[in-house]
């Protein structure tokens, strides 16, 4: 199983099937703050749940991304991957999210540096990608932490629930990128 030990005791790892229950019910701990940023969250069921589980590890055994649970000693704390991989641009994209009371440690900006350095050092990627919506000042202080590169926001571009989202894109090229 891939495991990636980061700082401060915490680590990523495959998810897995049994891990259902589990992850479904950090969601329903988060669910009314991940429902403002995310469409997915609001009516996320067990199920659902556990479609995404397998559609990660199909992801994996396409060659088409890594997503991972964050953990901490033995529980979930997050989740963080890649959405697909464009391997013609060698490009990628970045999405994560946190339990609230695991928020303000850096946990993921080195949960998100990691895989960011597992792009460009494995995969060999030129580009990773991160966008957030413009409000979402905890999400973006991770690409902002880690050097990325501001190149706009892209007007109601991501509908949650009965709004639109602006969603500010953030780069980092294998050239900038620091080991």
């Amino acid at each position: 199983m891939l495991r990636l030990d980061l700082d401060g005791g915490c680590y990523l790892r495959l998810l897995e099937e049994p891990d259902a229950q589990e992850l479904h019910a950090l969601v329903e701990r988060n669910r009314e703050r991940l429902a403002r940023w995310m469409a997915w969250a609001e009516h996320q069921t067990p199920e659902q749940t556990l479609a995404f589980i397998r559609a990660t590890r199909r992801q994996i055994a396409e060659n088409d991304g890594l997503t991972m649970a964050l953990a901490s000693d033995v529980q979930i704390i997050g989740i963080v991957g890649f959405h697909g991989v464009d391997w013609q641009n060698r490009a990628t994209s970045v999405g994560y999210w946190l339990n609230e009371a695991e928020e303000g440690r850096g946990i993921m900006t080195h949960a998100v540096a990691a895989l960011v350095g597992h792009a460009f050092s494995r995969w060999r990627l030129n580009r990773v990608e991160i966008r957030a919506d413009v409000l979402n000042t905890r999400s973006r202080a991770v690409p902002e932490r880690l050097g990325f590169r501001e190149e706009g926001t892209l007007r109601q571009a991501y509908r949650v629930g009965d709004r639109y989202s602006d969603d500010v894109v953030y780069s980092m090229l294998a050239c900038d990128w620091r080991t």
